[in-house]
C-alpha cells in the first residue's frame, strides 16, 4: 500500500473482527462487554505475528504506536524473540489518559522505561507521561502529520458561508458533539441562518439523533455519516468555523491531538475547540484557533456567535510544522537516532 508492504493478521473470524471498529477497543468494550471474549485473541494474535516477524526477519528498528498493547506486546516480543531490535512507541493519547487503575498504569510505565525512544502527540501530554513516574523530559513530542500541500489547502473559487458550522470526527464522548448540539438553540436563537454538518460515525449515532429530534433542530442539524479524507477539504473550505467540543470522557480518555483542527486550519477556517491539554499550547501559536471551556454549551454558544461574527484569520504558517514532509523527517531522523543508539533517547528514567 503506497510502497509499504502491510502484513495483517487474524484474531477472530472475519464478521467478528470488530473489537477496534467503531469507536475503538475502550469504548466497544463498555457498550458491549461480550466483547470481552475477543480481546485475549487479539492480543494472542497480535504477538504471535510480531514475534514470528522478529524471528523470521531482521529488523533494524520497531515503532510501536499506542503504549497499550501494541507497545507492550512489542516489549516482550523483542525480548522472548531472541532479537532485539530497538523500539520507538508513540503515545496518540487515549492510551495515556484512559485506563487509570494501578496494573494499567504499572504496565504504561513498562512500556515507557524499555522503549528505546518514546514519543506523544502533543506537549499536553506531557504532564500525564510525569504522573506515571516517568521523567518526562526524555520523551519527545512528534505529532502526526496532515497533507497541507495538496490536499488540505484553501481554495480561492470556494466562496465561504456566512454561518455554517461543522464537525468531524468519531461519535464518541471525548469528541464531545452533544455539548455543541445542546448549544445549537441559542445559537439559532441569535442567529436564526447558522447551520451544522455533522460528518462522521460511531456508537454515538442513534443517541445524537436523538438529541437533534428532541431539541427540534432537524432543519438545522445535518449527519452526513463517514466521508473518505479526499472529500473533507471540500467542506472544510465552505465552512464558517469548524468547531471541536472535546471533552474528557467519564473514564479519562481525551485526545492526544486532533489532527482535524490542522486539517481545517489548513484549508483557511477558523477553529473554535475545548481548552484541554492537547489544545492549549497550540493555541498559543496558532492565530486561527480560539478556546472555549469544555462541557459548557453556553460557553460554547456564546463564542460561536462571537467568531461567526468576527471570524480570525487563519495562517497556514502557524501549522507548517505539521506537514506530512515535516513529520516524516523528524520521524525518520529520530528512528535513525535509535538505530544508532543515541545516548540521549535510552533509557527513559523513572522518577520513583
Amino acid at each position: 500500500m503506497d510502497g509499504v508492504e502491510v502484513i495483517r493478521y487474524r484474531y477472530a473470524p472475519a464478521r467478528w473482527q470488530n473489537l477496534v471498529n467503531d469507536g475503538g477497543i475502550v469504548t466497544n468494550l463498555r457498550r458491549d462487554r461480550s466483547k470481552l471474549l475477543l480481546v485475549p485473541p487479539f492480543l494472542l494474535a497480535q504477538f504471535w505475528a510480531c514475534w514470528r516477524l522478529l524471528r523470521r526477519r531482521s529488523y533494524d528498528a520497531v515503532h510501536a504506536h499506542w503504549l497499550l498493547p501494541q507497545g507492550l506486546l512489542v516489549a516482550i516480543a523483542t525480548r522472548l524473540s531472541g532479537r532485539k531490535p530497538p523500539f520507538l512507541v508513540t503515545s496518540h493519547g487515549g492510551d495515556l489518559f484512559s485506563l487509570k487503575a494501578w496494573p494499567w498504569r504499572l504496565l504504561k510505565r513498562y512500556v515507557l522505561r524499555q522503549a528505546g525512544a518514546a514519543a506523544v502527540v502533543s506537549e499536553g501530554m506531557l504532564d500525564e507521561v510525569g504522573r506515571l513516574g516517568v521523567d518526562s523530559s526524555r520523551v519527545l513530542v512528534e505529532s502526526m502529520g496532515v497533507d497541507l500541500d495538496g490536499l488540505f489547502v484553501p481554495d480561492p473559487a470556494v466562496p465561504r458561508s456566512s454561518a455554517d458550522l461543522l464537525f468531524v470526527g468519531r461519535l464518541v464522548e471525548k469528541k464531545g458533539l452533544g455539548h455543541l448540539i445542546n448549544a445549537m438553540p441559542a445559537i439559532i436563537s441569535a442567529r436564526p441562518d447558522a447551520r451544522l454538518t455533522v460528518i462522521g460515525f460511531g456508537p454515538e449515532m442513534e443517541e445524537r439523533l436523538a438529541q437533534v429530534q428532541a431539541l427540534g433542530l432537524n432543519n438545522v442539524v445535518q449527519f452526513l455519516g463517514a466521508r473518505v479524507q479526499a472529500d473533507l477539504p471540500a467542506f472544510y473550505q465552505r465552512a464558517t468555523l469548524f468547531v471541536a467540543p472535546f471533552v474528557e470522557a467519564r473514564g479519562g480518555d481525551q485526545d492526544g491531538l486532533g489532527l482535524v483542527l490542522v486539517e481545517a486550519l489548513g484549508c483557511g477556517c477558523p477553529v473554535l475547540a475545548s481548552d484541554m491539554p492537547a489544545t492549549s499550547q497550540l493555541a498559543t501559536r496558532t492565530e486561527g484557533l480560539r478556546l472555549v471551556a469544555p462541557g459548557d454549551p453556553r460557553s460554547l454558544a456564546e463564542k460561536v456567535l462571537e467568531m461567526l461574527d468576527a471570524p480570525p484569520a487563519v495562517k497556514r504558517s502557524d501549522i507548517a510544522c505539521f506537514n506530512w514532509q515535516a513529520r516524516a523527517d523528524a520521524y525518520v531522523a529520530l528512528v535513525a537516532r535509535l538505530i544508532a543508539r543515541d545516548a540521549s533517547l535510552r533509557p527513559v528514567a523513572g522518577t520513583g
